[in-house]
């Protein structure tokens, strides 16, 4: 009988851990597509990279809020609740990209679409805490997790890409999206999650959430987060357009520039749990960094000849960093927390997501819409990003905690 219990039990513990996958993969379809739709919506609207960029903005800025407010959502209801909370209100509101046609329907399902992400997203990153057993593991669980994100940040604008190819307008993704949200939330439905710790669940709210980001490894792990995510978002929204005059011998390069980027950062994610088994992951932080620090310097020194190669480049030396900044920022604190930890490194990250690049895009546009001007701004954020990495390392900030 035993035997049989746990047997359903691992069962479970692997279908939950799929599921997860699954989730991350969905929403990075969407999330991860803007670079190669905002080009369309600038054609289609006669927009400025400023204006366009809110496709960008608008659900990133949806998440920090949705992460920061909403984030304790999983520790007070339960990690199953929130998730399918938040998969059936991502579902019901992607279909709706059916019934309209203007840039202001878009981009408010796409700020609702941020609001669902925040809930499932902070649900699925505590869930993580609780079917591990270790720090250890909960990183190279993170970095898996990240991987199969990698790996829908590749098909998303693969499938975008097709249907502008054939004539099909972009926002059918969000219904290939919203059919595959709806298998996601059959499977949560009749899954068995784990019990999650629920000590003092009585102080869990909005105030305990805010109470913790005075916390300096909540605060630390979330400023990394959000530089890191300013940087890395500078590729996949503003990359295109920067590489969109490029007339060089290396077309092929600079045609899948983006999807060579994110098959090299879903590669890395998943080679980087055997990389930070090997070595301390606070020097393994500093020097990934500073290979991304390089990469950006020698685009804006060389010019779009060389950020054809190396800003796609860049992808493998980003790849562990964020899982990593995730995993052990959420490590720091009690399971029972894990949500509300969540919720803030969320909210930095998406608050990086819409700031970097909104950010960038207003530089380039006061420079004459020159998208080289804004990815000096880029280079100084990874630049911001190593320095905080290496002092991190020098100084053991973190070691007392692992």
């Amino acid at each position: 009988m035993n035997q049989i219990v746990n047997d359903n039990s691992t069962r479970s513990m692997t279908l939950i851990k799929y599921l997860t996958f699954f989730m991350f993969m969905m929403f990075a379809m969407t999330t991860d597509s803007v670079g190669v739709i905002i080009p369309e919506i600038m054609k289609q609207y006669n927009l400025s990279m400023t204006s366009a960029g809110m496709f960008h903005y608008g659900p990133m800025i949806a998440i920090a809020l949705s992460g920061i407010f909403l984030g304790f959502l999983a520790d007070k209801l339960g990690r199953k609740k929130a998730i399918i909370i938040g998969l059936t209100l991502f579902a019901a509101n992607s279909y709706l990209f059916l019934l309209g046609s203007t840039f202001a329907f878009f981009l408010t399902l796409l700020t609702i679409s941020g609001v669902a992400i925040g809930i499932f997203k902070t649900g699925a990153l505590a869930l993580i805490g609780d079917i591990t057993k270790s720090p250890t593991e909960h990183t190279t669980t993170m970095n898996a997790v990240e991987g199969f994100f990698g790996i829908g940040a590749i098909i998303g604008p693969f499938i975008v890409a097709y249907l502008l190819k054939h004539g099909t307008d972009w926002k059918w993704l969000y219904i290939i999206a919203a059919s595959l949200c709806i298998v996601l939330i059959s499977i949560a439905l009749l899954v068995k999650y784990p019990t999650s710790s629920k000590q003092n669940t009585e102080s869990i709210d909005i105030k305990s959430t805010f109470s913790l980001v005075k916390n300096p490894f909540a605060l630390g792990f979330s400023l990394a987060a959000f530089m890191y995510v300013a940087v890395e978002c500078s590729i996949y929204v503003w990359m295109p357009t920067l590489i969109a005059s490029y007339s060089g011998s290396a077309v092929f390069v600079a045609t899948y520039a983006l999807s060579i980027f994110f098959i090299l950062r879903a590669g890395g994610r998943f080679l980087g749990a055997w990389i930070l088994s090997k070595y301390d992951w606070s020097i393994v932080l500093a020097i990934f960094s500073f290979l991304i620090f390089v990469c950006f310097l020698g685009s804006v020194i060389g010019g779009v000849n060389y950020a054809v190669f190396l800003l796609p480049s860049s992808g493998l030396f980003m790849s562990l960093i964020y899982p990593t900044i995730n995993s052990k920022g959420i490590s720091c604190f009690p399971k029972n927390q894990h949500g509300s930890v969540a919720g803030i490194i969320l909210f930095f990250t998406a608050a990086g997501a819409a700031l970097g690049p909104l950010a960038i895009g207003a530089v380039s546009d006061f420079f004459n819409h020159n998208a080289s001007a804004g990815f000096v701004l880029a280079t100084l954020f990874a630049g911001c990003l190593f320095l905080g990495f290496l002092y991190n390392w020098k100084y053991k900030l973190t070691e007392i905690n692992f």
